[in-house]
């Protein structure tokens, strides 16, 4: 199973996210999983790709090719695979593609962008993976009080609330990515319009 993980690319915050996503990577490589991911060195993505190395795991990384050539982010060098895309849309369609189901830690704009796309694209059915927000130190909490804010307005369908779950526990986490049953929904169940 392939596990996408999303997060941020800085180094500039609390050591306890770093701390607690390489434990991540080290419990997917554990599980027998392999990481699928957007080739950063630093930040949550290098702390998730130096813990799957840990354990043995299979690494993945996709980064646009302008990321290397202006030096935009460090790439993690260790990669069993790295794939370079033209275009970020690229890089988001291929690690959507390859993944088996998606962890997102926490992260900034391309975090929140990335996490909304695939939640999106859940909604319009155009895959059935399960999502999983790591709520690390309770990172997401303002996010998930925004969500059901939101479904109060009715701008988002309750339904909704079933395409993710949020999580503070590991193996709770991997509970729900190996049992996630949003498939029998359609997108009627889930969205109106």
């Amino acid at each position: 199973m392939n596990i996408c993980v999303y997060g941020s690319a800085s180094d500039k915050i609390n050591k306890c996210y770093i701390k607690a996503v390489e434990d991540l990577g080290v419990e997917i490589a554990k599980r027998g999983m392999n990481l699928v991911f957007g080739a950063g060195g630093n930040g949550l993505m290098g702390a998730a790709a130096r813990g799957v190395m840990a354990g043995g795991g299979h690494i993945t990384g996709i980064i646009p090719e302008f990321f290397r050539d202006e030096k935009v982010e460090a790439i993690f060098d260790s990669c069993d695979t790295l794939i370079l895309t033209k275009t970020m849309h690229e890089r988001k369609a291929k690690m959507e593609e390859l993944a088996d189901a998606f962890i997102i830690t926490p992260g900034g704009i391309g975090t929140f962008e990335e996490f909304f796309e695939i939640l999106t694209l859940k909604q319009l059915r155009r895959h059935d993976k399960p999502i999983a927000i790591y709520n690390i130190n309770g990172y997401y909490d303002k996010l998930e009080e925004f969500i059901y804010y939101s479904t109060g307005e009715k701008f988002i369908k309750a339904t909704c609330k079933m395409l993710y779950m949020n999580f503070t526990d590991i193996d709770e986490m991997f509970s729900y990515i190996m049992s996630d049953s949003t498939k029998k929904l359609s997108v009627h169940d889930l969205k109106d319009g």
